[in-house]
Protein backbone atom coordinates (compact mmCIF):
# COMPACT_ATOMS: atom_id res chain seq x y z
CA UNK A 1 0.00 0.00 0.00
CA UNK A 2 1.23 3.63 -0.83
CA UNK A 3 0.86 6.14 1.64
CA UNK A 4 2.42 8.24 3.58
CA UNK A 5 1.50 10.95 6.63
CA UNK A 6 3.19 13.94 6.94
CA UNK A 7 2.79 16.30 10.48
CA UNK A 8 4.32 19.61 9.79
CA UNK A 9 4.40 22.20 12.59
CA UNK A 10 5.57 25.69 11.87
CA UNK A 11 5.15 29.30 13.33
CA UNK A 12 2.79 30.17 11.01
CA UNK A 13 1.22 26.14 9.98
CA UNK A 14 0.13 22.95 12.01
CA UNK A 15 -1.05 20.63 9.27
CA UNK A 16 -1.74 16.92 9.30
CA UNK A 17 -1.83 15.08 6.23
CA UNK A 18 -2.53 11.33 5.66
CA UNK A 19 -2.63 10.68 1.46
CA UNK A 20 -3.40 6.91 0.18
CA UNK A 21 -2.65 6.90 -3.72
CA UNK A 22 -4.59 3.27 -3.74
CA UNK A 23 -7.83 3.61 -2.11
CA UNK A 24 -9.92 5.82 -2.90
CA UNK A 25 -12.32 6.95 -0.17
CA UNK A 26 -13.50 10.28 1.16
CA UNK A 27 -10.94 12.39 3.99
CA UNK A 28 -11.60 14.85 5.48
CA UNK A 29 -10.30 18.17 4.54
CA UNK A 30 -10.31 21.56 6.88
CA UNK A 31 -7.58 24.28 5.82
CA UNK A 32 -9.71 27.02 7.25
CA UNK A 33 -9.86 28.14 3.57
CA UNK A 34 -13.35 26.78 2.27
CA UNK A 35 -11.94 27.34 -1.32
CA UNK A 36 -9.24 25.29 -0.96
CA UNK A 37 -10.48 22.84 0.71
CA UNK A 38 -13.08 22.63 -2.35
CA UNK A 39 -9.66 22.48 -4.73
CA UNK A 40 -8.41 19.74 -2.54
CA UNK A 41 -11.66 17.66 -2.63
CA UNK A 42 -12.14 17.51 -6.12
CA UNK A 43 -7.58 16.72 -6.29
CA UNK A 44 -8.60 14.16 -4.13
CA UNK A 45 -12.00 12.96 -6.34
CA UNK A 46 -10.24 12.95 -9.76
CA UNK A 47 -6.59 11.23 -8.57
CA UNK A 48 -8.19 8.49 -6.95
CA UNK A 49 -6.42 8.70 -4.20
CA UNK A 50 -7.72 9.43 -0.53
CA UNK A 51 -6.37 12.36 1.17
CA UNK A 52 -6.80 13.77 4.35
CA UNK A 53 -5.87 17.24 5.39
CA UNK A 54 -6.38 19.22 8.56
CA UNK A 55 -4.75 22.44 9.03
CA UNK A 56 -4.12 25.29 12.01
CA UNK A 57 -2.74 28.10 10.19
CA UNK A 58 -2.58 31.97 10.23
CA UNK A 59 -5.59 32.94 8.18
CA UNK A 60 -6.46 36.18 10.17
CA UNK A 61 -2.94 36.84 8.10
CA UNK A 62 -4.69 35.71 4.68
CA UNK A 63 -4.03 32.73 3.10
CA UNK A 64 -0.42 32.78 1.82
CA UNK A 65 1.17 30.47 4.34
CA UNK A 66 -1.40 27.81 4.55
CA UNK A 67 -1.82 27.32 0.72
CA UNK A 68 2.12 26.97 0.17
CA UNK A 69 2.51 24.82 3.55
CA UNK A 70 -0.06 22.53 2.42
CA UNK A 71 1.56 22.19 -0.85
CA UNK A 72 4.71 21.32 1.03
CA UNK A 73 2.99 18.61 3.16
CA UNK A 74 1.16 17.29 -0.22
CA UNK A 75 4.13 17.07 -1.76
CA UNK A 76 5.97 15.04 0.86
CA UNK A 77 3.69 13.01 1.18
CA UNK A 78 3.64 11.91 -2.54
CA UNK A 79 7.19 11.41 -2.78
CA UNK A 80 7.08 9.15 0.59
CA UNK A 81 4.12 7.34 -0.40
CA UNK A 82 5.74 6.42 -4.13
CA UNK A 83 9.29 5.48 -2.23
CA UNK A 84 11.29 4.21 -4.64
CA UNK A 85 8.80 4.73 -7.58
CA UNK A 86 9.40 0.81 -9.04
CA UNK A 87 7.17 0.16 -11.68
CA UNK A 88 5.39 3.75 -12.02
CA UNK A 89 4.28 4.82 -15.68
CA UNK A 90 6.21 7.96 -14.53
CA UNK A 91 5.17 10.36 -17.40
CA UNK A 92 1.31 11.39 -17.93
CA UNK A 93 -0.43 14.31 -19.65
CA UNK A 94 -4.00 15.57 -19.94
CA UNK A 95 -5.88 18.41 -21.80
CA UNK A 96 -8.66 18.70 -19.21
CA UNK A 97 -11.97 20.70 -20.49
CA UNK A 98 -13.71 22.84 -17.44
CA UNK A 99 -16.81 24.80 -19.32
CA UNK A 100 -14.93 27.09 -21.44
CA UNK A 101 -11.86 26.54 -19.75
CA UNK A 102 -9.11 24.03 -21.11
CA UNK A 103 -5.92 23.02 -19.06
CA UNK A 104 -2.97 21.15 -20.27
CA UNK A 105 -0.68 19.26 -17.47
CA UNK A 106 1.85 17.17 -17.86
CA UNK A 107 4.17 15.44 -15.60
CA UNK A 108 7.32 13.38 -15.23
CA UNK A 109 7.92 12.11 -11.84
CA UNK A 110 11.80 12.69 -12.44
CA UNK A 111 13.71 13.15 -8.63
CA UNK A 112 13.91 16.75 -10.03
CA UNK A 113 11.23 19.09 -9.01
CA UNK A 114 10.39 21.74 -10.88
CA UNK A 115 6.99 23.91 -12.22
CA UNK A 116 6.92 25.92 -15.35
CA UNK A 117 3.21 27.21 -15.62
CA UNK A 118 1.40 29.51 -17.64
CA UNK A 119 -2.67 30.50 -15.96
CA UNK A 120 -4.11 33.80 -16.95
CA UNK A 121 -6.50 34.74 -14.52
CA UNK A 122 -8.24 37.73 -15.21
CA UNK A 123 -9.35 38.31 -11.41
CA UNK A 124 -7.15 38.24 -8.12
CA UNK A 125 -9.95 36.79 -6.00
CA UNK A 126 -12.06 33.82 -5.88
CA UNK A 127 -14.01 34.83 -2.71
CA UNK A 128 -11.31 35.36 -0.16
CA UNK A 129 -8.45 33.09 -2.13
CA UNK A 130 -5.81 35.04 -3.78
CA UNK A 131 -6.02 34.05 -6.67
CA UNK A 132 -1.75 33.91 -7.04
CA UNK A 133 -1.77 31.40 -4.32
CA UNK A 134 -2.15 28.94 -7.14
CA UNK A 135 1.27 28.85 -8.31
CA UNK A 136 2.65 28.95 -5.32
CA UNK A 137 0.71 25.79 -4.26
CA UNK A 138 1.44 24.08 -6.63
CA UNK A 139 5.73 25.47 -6.83
CA UNK A 140 5.52 23.97 -3.32
CA UNK A 141 3.96 20.49 -4.38
CA UNK A 142 6.27 20.25 -7.62
CA UNK A 143 9.18 20.86 -5.65
CA UNK A 144 8.51 18.19 -2.85
CA UNK A 145 7.59 15.98 -4.80
CA UNK A 146 10.20 15.93 -7.07
CA UNK A 147 8.08 16.03 -9.99
CA UNK A 148 8.73 18.00 -13.30
CA UNK A 149 5.02 19.21 -13.44
CA UNK A 150 3.56 21.78 -16.57
CA UNK A 151 0.41 23.26 -16.75
CA UNK A 152 -0.94 25.54 -19.81
CA UNK A 153 -3.87 27.42 -19.45
CA UNK A 154 -5.24 27.04 -23.43
CA UNK A 155 -8.07 28.58 -23.25
CA UNK A 156 -10.38 30.28 -20.51
CA UNK A 157 -12.22 33.61 -18.63
CA UNK A 158 -13.53 32.36 -15.98
CA UNK A 159 -11.31 32.31 -13.02
CA UNK A 160 -13.26 29.83 -10.80
CA UNK A 161 -13.26 27.06 -13.83
CA UNK A 162 -9.67 28.13 -15.00
CA UNK A 163 -8.50 27.22 -11.29
CA UNK A 164 -10.75 24.40 -10.74
CA UNK A 165 -9.56 22.87 -14.19
CA UNK A 166 -6.09 23.17 -13.19
CA UNK A 167 -6.67 21.18 -9.76
CA UNK A 168 -8.54 18.46 -11.49
CA UNK A 169 -5.84 17.85 -14.62
CA UNK A 170 -2.68 18.06 -12.76
CA UNK A 171 -4.84 15.11 -10.22
CA UNK A 172 -5.53 13.25 -13.60
CA UNK A 173 -1.87 13.95 -14.89
CA UNK A 174 -0.86 12.41 -11.36
CA UNK A 175 -3.10 9.66 -11.14
CA UNK A 176 -1.30 8.36 -14.78
CA UNK A 177 1.51 8.76 -13.63
CA UNK A 178 1.64 7.04 -10.13
CA UNK A 179 -0.05 4.24 -11.78
CA UNK A 180 1.81 0.88 -11.72
CA UNK A 181 2.35 -0.54 -15.35
CA UNK A 182 1.93 -4.22 -14.81
CA UNK A 183 4.60 -5.22 -17.62
CA UNK A 184 7.27 -3.16 -15.71
CA UNK A 185 6.19 -3.57 -12.28
CA UNK A 186 9.75 -4.33 -11.00
CA UNK A 187 11.55 -2.13 -12.47
CA UNK A 188 12.41 1.54 -11.80
CA UNK A 189 11.41 3.80 -15.03
CA UNK A 190 14.69 5.44 -15.82
CA UNK A 191 18.12 3.77 -17.69
CA UNK A 192 20.04 5.41 -14.52
CA UNK A 193 18.41 2.88 -12.08
CA UNK A 194 17.21 5.39 -9.84
CA UNK A 195 14.58 7.97 -9.63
Amino acid sequence: MRNATINRKTAETDIKLNLNLDVCEKGVIKTGCGFLDHMLELFAKHGRMTLSVLCNGDTYVDYHHTVEDIGIALGQAFKNALGDKKGITRYADIILPMDEALILSAVDISGRGMLAINLEMRARKVGDFDTELVEDFFEAFATNAGITLHIRQLAGRNTHHIIEGTFKSVARAMRAAVKIDAEVKDEIPSTKGVL
